[in-house]
C-alpha cells in the first residue's frame, strides 16, 4: 500500500497519515469485516429433548422412540441431546419430574400418556409437548379439538373409547359362557372410555362390575371384589397407573385366575392373557416425527393430533395354560402373534 501523500489529505486540518497508521486503519477494517464471519461459523445449537417415562429403564417404547429419531438423522449425544427421567412406577413423582425439565428449558417434552400430559400443561405454556399415547384427549381437556389442538401440545391418540367395542366382543367371542365382567377403571381418567365400555357390555347383555383405582394400593382390593362377585373376565381398561404397575396386575390376574383382556401388547409381554389396541411401539417411532416438526419450526397448535395407524391382537398362549382354558381357534387364526 502506497503511503498517503499531504495531497491524499488535503481539506482535513492538521492530518497526516504515515505507513505506520494506515496499516492500522486495514487491520482494524480486516477485524470488522472478519467479525461476522467468525459468528456465522459458530455451530448451531443442540437441541435438547426431555422425555418422561413412568417406569425405569429398560424401556422398549424409548427404544422405538429413538429408533424413530435416528430414522430422521438424530444421533443422540451428536446432535440432539435427551435429558431422562423416569417416575419408576410413581405416579406421583410425574409433576416434580415434570418441573424439572421445564428448568431446563429444554425445547421439547416428550411425556407419559394424560398423566404426563397435564402435568406437563400444568407447567409450561411455552415449550412444546408431545404425547406419544393420548386416551380421548378431548375428554381429557388436553386439546379442544384433535384437527387443531392448539396451545402448546400435541401427540397420538390410542382411540381407547371407539376400541372397547372391539375388546368387549373379543372377550365375549374368547369366552361365550361368560356372563358377568369385571372392568378395572383408573377413576383419575375421563370418563369416556368408561361409558363406552358400559354402553358394549349392555349390547351384549353382560352384567358388568366396576372395579376403580386411583393408585396402587387399590388394585389388591380390586382384585378381591372382582372374585367375590364371581366376575369369568376382566377387562383393563387405558391408563398409565395400569401400565406402569403391568406386572403387578398381570400376577393378580393370574392369582385370582381371571382371564384378561388389556389394551395394548405391553401387557401381554409382562405375562397378561390377551390385547387388542395400537401398537404402541409405532406411535411412540411417529411421535419422533413430531418433535422433529417441532425442531424444525412448527408449532404444536398446528400439528393435528394423529389416530393410530398399526393395531395388534395378542394372545398369551402360556398364560392360557397357567389359567386352565382353552382359546378358540376362530379366535386364534385372527391374532397378529401367538407368545406360546
Amino acid at each position: 500500500m502506497r503511503q498517503l501523500r499531504s495531497a491524499d489529505t488535503q481539506g482535513v486540518p492538521g492530518l497526516r497519515i504515515g505507513a505506520p497508521v494506515a496499516y492500522l486503519v486495514v487491520l482494524v477494517l480486516c477485524l470488522f469485516v472478519a467479525l461476522p464471519a467468525a459468528e456465522a461459523q459458530q455451530p448451531p445449537k443442540i437441541p435438547h429433548i426431555g422425555l418422561l417415562r413412568p417406569g425405569s429403564p429398560p424401556d422398549p417404547y424409548v427404544a422405538s422412540f429413538l429408533r424413530g429419531l435416528r430414522e430422521l438423522g438424530y444421533v443422540e449425544g451428536q446432535n440432539i441431546v435427551i435429558e431422562y427421567r423416569w417416575a419408576e412406577d410413581r405416579a406421583e413423582r410425574i409433576p416434580e419430574l415434570t418441573a424439572e425439565l421445564v428448568r431446563l428449558k429444554v425445547d421439547v417434552i416428550v411425556t407419559a400418556g394424560n398423566t404426563g400430559g397435564i402435568a406437563a400443561k400444568q407447567a409450561t405454556s411455552t415449550i412444546p409437548i408431545v404425547v406419544p399415547v393420548l386416551t380421548d384427549p378431548i375428554a381429557a381437556g388436553l386439546v379442544p379439538s384433535l384437527a387443531r389442538p392448539g396451545g402448546n401440545l400435541t401427540g397420538l391418540s390410542t382411540l381407547n373409547p371407539e376400541l372397547s367395542q372391539k375388546r368387549m366382543e373379543l372377550l365375549k367371542e374368547t369366552f361365550p359362557q361368560v356372563t358377568r365382567v369385571a372392568i378395572l377403571w383408573d377413576a383419575r381418567m375421563a370418563l369416556a372410555d368408561r361409558e363406552a365400555t358400559e354402553a358394549v357390555a349392555r349390547a351384549l347383555g353382560l352384567h358388568l362390575q366396576v372395579l376403580e383405582a386411583r393408585s396402587i394400593d387399590d388394585l389388591d382390593g380390586a382384585f378381591a371384589a372382582a372374585k367375590r362377585a364371581r366376575a369369568g373376565a376382566l377387562n383393563i381398561l387405558a391408563s398409565s397407573l395400569f401400565f406402569g404397575n403391568r406386572a403387578r396386575i398381570v400376577d393378580l390376574a393370574a392369582k385370582t385366575r381371571l382371564p384378561a383382556m388389556y389394551v395394548h401388547k405391553g401387557f401381554v409381554a409382562a405375562g397378561g392373557l390377551m390385547a387388542y389396541g395400537p401398537s404402541i411401539e409405532d406411535l411412540f417411532r411417529r411421535a419422533a416425527i413430531y418433535v422433529d416438526k417441532i425442531l424444525k419450526g412448527a408449532k404444536p397448535a398446528d400439528l393435528p393430533v394423529e389416530q393410530p395407524a398399526k393395531f395388534e391382537r395378542v394372545i398369551n398362549l402360556k398364560t392360557a395354560k397357567d389359567l386352565g382354558i382353552t382359546i378358540p381357534q376362530s379366535v386364534l387364526i385372527l391374532a397378529d402373534e401367538v407368545i406360546q
